[in-house]
């Protein structure tokens, strides 16, 4: 499909944009989840799991996985399923003690084909997003504490965040950098400022990051909450989404971020 000739995957954030690596429809018509073993149960339920995540993954609608058609559609999860493979998540580490290999942690890949998913999405009233996919800036504000700052491509303490956030683009097929804390200080913006700044302004510092569009959010630690309240801002075709979660953990407020941004990019609409 030309549509996917320069899809970028995911890479850790840096400054500078690496090079792409198109993604072919083949890429883009998988997904991926954690099973114990190989037997057949744990694997009817990664094919169950497999499925929500390549409908989001293919359509961008974080909303179907909630359609009560959904779960008939689950029942038979595995008839949908052109092929799978499994990865050994201990590989090179010896079966030890009692532990079979039906106790070990596999990666179950699920692929499809691009009409049968095609077909489920149709059947749920959504369809394929196959155009190009903008690459996306991380503008993102911490605060826990007295402890703020502005996660930047080249602060080693934010190791954790980018690696958690890349990782929350990866089943999006989507792509996503950080910039530098020399760029934010020569645009005179700081952890503080960023929750406001227009999105024009930050639009335009994601392209000198080698992106397309900027995505900003804040998160704040809550007690109250016991977790994190994530605010998340993306603006595309002359208006600004916004959308929040509270009381999860940062992972999960970057998977949120990611999944609410490729909704809006998709065409779907505001993020639940």
């Amino acid at each position: 499909m030309a549509g996917f000739s320069r899809l970028v995957l995911v890479v850790i954030g840096l400054m500078a944009a690496a090079p792409a690596v198109a993604a072919t429809a083949q890429e883009l018509y998988q997904s991926q989840t954690i099973v114990t073993g190989q037997g057949e149960v744990n694997r009817q339920t990664g094919f169950k799991a497999c499925l929500d995540a390549v409908l989001l993954r293919v359509s961008g609608d974080q909303r179907l996985p909630k359609k009560p058609e959904m779960a008939a559609l689950r029942d038979k999860a595995g008839s949908f399923v052109a092929e799978f493979r499994y990865r050994d998540r201990l590989g090179g580490i010896p079966v030890h003690d009692e532990q079979g290999t039906h106790d070990r942690p596999h990666d179950l890949t699920c692929i499809y084909k691009p009409e049968v998913i095609d077909r489920v999405l149709a059947s749920l009233g959504s369809k394929p997003w196959l155009g190009e996919r903008p690459r996306l800036a991380a503008f993102l504000s911490v605060e826990r504490g007295k402890k703020h700052f502005a996660l930047t491509a080249d602060d080693q303490g934010g190791e954790p965040m980018r690696e958690s956030f890349v990782n929350a683009a990866g089943p999006l097929a989507m792509w996503i950098v950080f910039p530098q804390t020399s760029l934010l200080s020569a645009s005179g913006l700081d952890d503080q400022t960023l929750r406001y700044a227009d999105m024009v302004v930050l639009d335009h510092l994601a392209r000198k990051t080698g992106a397309d569009k900027a995505l900003a959010g804040s998160i704040v630690w809550s007690d109250r909450e016991l977790g994190w309240i994530a605010d998340w801002r993306l603006e595309t075709r002359g208006k600004t989404y916004s959308w929040q979660v509270r009381g999860v953990s940062f992972d999960e407020a970057f998977r949120v971020g990611m999944r609410g941004a490729a909704q809006v990019l998709s065409g779907n609409g505001l993020p639940d």
